[in-house]
């Protein structure tokens, strides 16, 4: 950090204010005003500006890509918030890189525009139908895919859906403005554009591509046709760690000289494995780092289990003992243990590797990058919407360890974890406020769980057949035992002894 960035008054981070940044302050090689529109992101949160909007940034920077420029959107009224604030500062954000070694600043301009927020997305669809757009991209979280809870299937009978389905031309969710934008592309003679979705989904892609065909199919089985024969959905892998902006992050920004109402921190690491799969132009990602690739699925599981799954390990039981962030996690010998061994004996050997990285190595990645103390990054924030993230990160594991016979242990005891979690109290006694948008129903199951432990795992929108699964139910019973009669740290120290 420049020394002398406290003494003076922090620039207002805007367009015609670049030049006047302190000088430790990487800024835009690029003129803003050559850029041009080629890319629509919705969902526009911390994590897309801290990855991929700073891979585009980057293409910039070596004079590449001035013509994939993207413009944000948002289709919740929250949105609105965002959109006022990148706004007021022409759509510029602050990545501030957190690592023990040091902190240092970044200022990208790669996005150019945020579209209004409207009920029925009318401005949306008009942006993606535009030729010039040939990319659509999202990060609308992992529960944002209408998926049904007990077959995992894009759920046609949503309120939600059935509502975009009846209104085709003016919808209020992401995938039927996707749609409608679609629809109009098609009328005027034009190609789909790409539809990528940047969420942590195992085989992403091929998910959205089922949701934007089965809503279009709805109401005009023809333009499904057409979207699924003519569009790409391709499947992909993202990874940053990206904490929320908190006032200290803002004031952070200020003590580097930045007056910035969105700045975003990150971790010094970042991953994008792409499929080679788009139905028109692309940027040259590769050319900073972006893996193009015919095989996803192996980069995805690896990420998803180990490092997504790890989360889960740790943000749960660091809820219950009161430990505030991942880093801290780390730190607690018990919790680290425990995270290390069931790492290393139940998820990492049912883990294939990919180029470049074996399991055991990615796991020691992880390991460094969780215990990074300069990211302050939440317990809270990780164990959010548990709901999705256990049967999307941690659950695919324990299904494949019953069915090849491996231990479990660890795996139920995480389980048995997650459960005591969300009965809603911390071990000192604190309330932990509610997580997950089925808290209340996540709440009425724990509780119950104490009395029949078949009230938590026999959730089927939890569990589906893993709940029946007779040596699953006995490891967790036994650690829920353990659990209420002694204790968590107590239950994890039993597991590790």
């Amino acid at each position: 950090m420049n020394p002398t960035a406290k003494a003076n008054a922090p620039v207002k981070l805007r367009r015609d204010r670049l030049d006047d940044l302190p000088a430790h302050v990487k800024t835009p090689k690029y003129r803003r005003e050559d850029l041009k529109p080629g890319i629509v992101h919705i969902g526009l949160g911390n994590f897309h500006r801290a990855h991929q909007a700073w891979y585009i940034h980057q293409l910039m920077q070596q004079g590449e890509a001035k013509d994939w420029a993207i413009i944000g959107a948002g289709v919740r009224a929250y949105d609105a918030a965002m959109r006022e604030k990148l706004l007021a500062q022409d759509c510029l954000t602050t990545l501030i890189e957190l690592d023990p070694s040091g902190t240092s600043a970044e200022v990208i301009g790669p996005m150019i525009g945020y579209l209004p927020i409207e009920p029925d997305n009318l401005s949306l669809i008009r942006q993606m139908a535009e030729p010039a757009i040939r990319i659509v991209s999202l990060t609308v979280t992992e529960g944002g895919y209408y998926l049904d809870a007990n077959s995992s299937e894009f759920d046609i009978h949503h309120e939600e859906i059935l509502r975009d389905a009846q209104n085709p031309d003016h919808p209020g969710t992401a995938f039927g403005a996707i749609v409608a934008a679609l629809a109009r592309r098609r009328s005027a003679g034009l190609k789909p554009f790409t539809v990528l979705s940047c969420d942590n989904l195992q085989s992403n892609g091929a998910i959205l591509r089922n949701c934007v065909v089965g809503l279009a199919g709805l109401s005009d089985p023809g333009l499904a046709d057409w979207i699924d024969r003519y569009g790409a959905f391709p499947n992909s892998m993202v990874d940053c760690i990206v904490p929320a902006t908190t006032d200290q992050v803002v004031e952070q920004a200020m003590e580097l000289g930045i007056n910035d109402l969105a700045p975003v921190t990150h971790e010094n690491f970042r991953q994008w494995v792409i499929e080679d799969n788009f139905c028109g132009d692309r940027p040259p990602f590769e050319n900073v780092g972006v893996t193009i690739t015919k095989n996803v699925h192996a980069y995805e599981v690896m990420k998803l289990r180990i490092l997504n799954g790890g989360h889960q390990l740790l943000a749960n039981v660091g809820e219950i003992l009161s430990a505030p962030t991942i880093s801290s996690c780390m730190q607690d010998p018990d919790i680290s243990e425990f995270f290390q061994k069931v790492q290393v004996e139940e998820i990492v050997p049912l883990v294939q590797a990919v180029p470049g990285a074996s399991p055991v190595d990615y796991l020691a990645l992880v390991k460094r990058r969780f215990s990074n103390t300069a990211i302050h990054d939440t317990t809270r924030r990780v164990a959010f919407d548990g709901s999705s993230r256990h049967p999307g990160f941690l659950l695919p594991s324990l299904r494949d360890a019953l069915n090849a016979g491996t231990p479990i242990s660890g795996l139920a005891l995480s389980q048995a974890l997650w459960c005591r979690m969300c009965t809603g109290l911390r071990e000192d006694g604190t309330e932990i406020s509610p997580n997950d948008p089925i808290w209340n129903e996540l709440k009425g199951a724990a509780l119950a769980a104490h009395e029949g432990a078949q009230a938590w795992i026999g959730k089927a929108n939890l569990y589906g057949e893993i709940g029946h699964d007779e040596r699953f139910a006995a490891e967790f019973k036994v650690w829920l035992d353990e659990i209420v009669k002694n204790g968590s740290r107590a239950a994890i120290r039993r597991y590790l002894a």
